[in-house]
């Protein structure tokens, strides 16, 4: 057989019109392969006589067993057929016929009738935020988005854990004014995972009376919709942007929503701010009685007259140390009360293991310091005669003195 090199040099001076005696006598080549070469239409290749695999003979089995069990192991596999070869042969071939035999599960074209779901996830924006220490963190922004309008509402939050996932859907509901029937999540442990919830949850659902949905795993299509918005977020929204607190995020975000929301749509051909009011409409009504959300604790405080939330301390009036205080959280504030009444109120730190102290808490510490360090006085009550006693009543009491003697002394 000739190469790929002699087979266009061939064709090549045949086309110039060399005699094909010539070429055969110029390549020392038969006059007949020559021919053969001008007159074929493709290059010359070599195909070997295919012969069966090792694995051909086993292959009905495997397919037996596949056929009943799609998911079984190549490992398994082999040795249910008596496989004694390359395990890594086996498993490629294995490989090769498994989707044959797999059930196929097909994602039908969803669609969202008004006021039916709304997708919830958290987006984590690539870039550190500074806090309130000088330190900087990535944080979680909770986004909202309604299914039928496409309406978007956003909040980033401290952290994921339950409190304030609760806190942040609780807000960006009552920004969207009315309450979707189904809330869609994918495992996200602050909210729960299979068919467990995270504590708090099921009575936040409750009191919304709508539904919560937990997605399956590998089921992106339920949750693309606000998926794909946490893409948009990072390359029409973060581009050429600085932050300089959460604060300041949150309102750069805001802002940037307003437009986004008012933006057409492709796939709807139709804008969300054109759209939410039917989405509304359709909507379950905010629940008539105040929600209590967030972090909640009672505690006896203690001479260190500090409270702990999440990771941070914060002073609390010593006049109250050794009383029980209630201590809870929202997204903005901590506060603390004692018998119902508010005694303190601090901004709620973002940042991690920091200590916040009112210099007033302060100054009351050292004054009850002072005062406890003083001697007390001595009353005049204390020192009278009549708080006096004979000795020798005592003596008489534990039997050291006879009665006689003690009526002489």
């Amino acid at each position: 057989m000739i190469t790929l090199e002699d087979w266009a040099l061939i064709r090549r001076l045949a086309a110039e019109g060399v005699p094909k005696a010539r070429i055969a006598a110029r390549l020392g080549i038969s006059r007949t392969t020559v021919i053969k070469a001008v007159n074929s239409e493709a290059p010359p290749r070599y195909e070997r006589t295919p012969k069966a695999s090792s694995f051909a003979v086993f292959e009905p089995r495997v397919r037996e067993l596949l056929e009943v069990t799609p998911d079984m192991p190549a490992t398994v596999l082999a040795e249910r057929v008596g496989w004694t070869g390359s395990i890594r042969w086996f498993s490629e071939n294995v490989k090769r016929l498994r989707p044959e035999h797999r059930p196929v599960d097909p994602a039908d074209r969803l669609v969202w009738a008004p006021g039916d779901a709304a997708q919830c996830d958290l987006w984590f924006p690539p870039r550190r935020i500074p806090l309130e220490d000088g330190t900087t963190k990535l944080l979680p922004v909770l986004v909202i988005t309604a299914a039928h309008s496409r309406f978007i509402t956003a909040k980033m939050i401290p952290t994921r854990k339950t409190e304030d996932l609760l806190l942040g859907s609780w807000e960006l509901i009552q920004q969207l004014g009315r309450v979707p029937r189904r809330l869609i999540w994918d495992n996200e442990p602050g909210i729960g995972r299979g068919h467990r919830r995270a504590e708090g949850v099921e009575q936040f659902m409750g009191t919304l009376a709508t539904k919560l949905v937990l997605l399956p795993p590998r089921d992106p299509e339920s949750k693309g919709l606000v998926e794909r918005r946490n893409g948009w977020f990072e390359t029409s929204f973060m581009p050429g942007r600085t932050f300089g607190s959460p604060v300041d995020f949150n309102d750069q975000f805001g802002d940037w929503l307003l437009k986004a929301n008012a933006r057409t749509v492709r796939t709807i051909k139709a804008s969300p701010v054109d759209l939410v009011e039917a989405d509304r409409a359709a909507m379950l009504p905010l629940p008539p009685i105040p929600l209590h959300l967030g972090w909640r604790n009672r505690i006896r405080l203690g001479r260190d007259y500090y409270v702990r939330l999440d990771t941070n301390d914060y002073s609390v009036d010593p006049t109250l140390i050794g009383r029980l205080v209630d201590v809870s959280a929202d997204l903005e504030h901590v506060r603390v009360h004692a018998e119902g009444r508010l005694v303190t109120e601090h901004t709620r730190i973002w940042a991690r293991g920091a200590t916040v102290t009112d210099p007033a808490h302060v100054e009351t510490a050292a004054w009850l310091r002072k005062r406890f360090q003083q001697p007390r006085p001595v009353s005049a009550a204390t020192t009278g005669d009549d708080l006096l006693r004979d000795l020798s009543d005592y003596d008489r009491a534990f039997g050291l003195l006879g009665n006689d003697e003690g009526a002489m002394s």
